[in-house]
């Protein structure tokens, strides 16, 4: 994808003509996949993307910000597992709430908040078994 269809990309999914009231189809992919995430596991905005088979981890992240306050955001997650900013406290509130592995945060980290442990708390949709549809076929959005 280049520079400018990226560009387009962004700006027709987020903010296209989906009429009021009603979530671009990107963003709802988005905040499907989101609601798949099983308490105390995590996905990446790269891995949602993938998942999607479209877009990239800008792209999911932009439909986070704008739609995903409905669903559990906290469980779309920066690949480095820092907590998402001027949300760590009720992310971790969270993350502590559904038992998701964390790690202690370095010393010298500012406010010692811990950040997601991404090799035990990483989802990689594998155990979505007829999540969409019962059958036991994992359910891609």
């Amino acid at each position: 994808m280049t520079s400018d269809e990226s560009e387009e990309f962004e700006t027709s999914e987020v903010s296209g003509p989906s009429g009021p009231g009603r979530l671009p189809d990107y963003a709802e992919r988005v905040l499907d996949v989101a609601e798949l995430i099983p308490p105390g596991r995590v996905m990446t905005y790269g891995d949602v993307a993938e998942w999607l088979g479209e877009g990239g981890p800008r792209q999911v992240g932009r439909a986070m910000a704008l739609y995903g306050s409905a669903v559990p955001w906290w469980r779309v997650v920066r690949s480095d597992g820092v907590l998402l900013p001027g949300h760590e406290l009720r992310a971790l509130g969270h993350y502590r709430e559904e038992s998701t592995p964390l790690r202690e945060a370095a010393r010298s980290a500012e406010g010692h908040v811990p950040r997601v442990d991404m090799k035990r708390a990483r989802w990689d949709g594998g155990d979505a078994a007829g999540a969409a549809d019962g059958s036991g076929d994992v359910a891609h959005i």
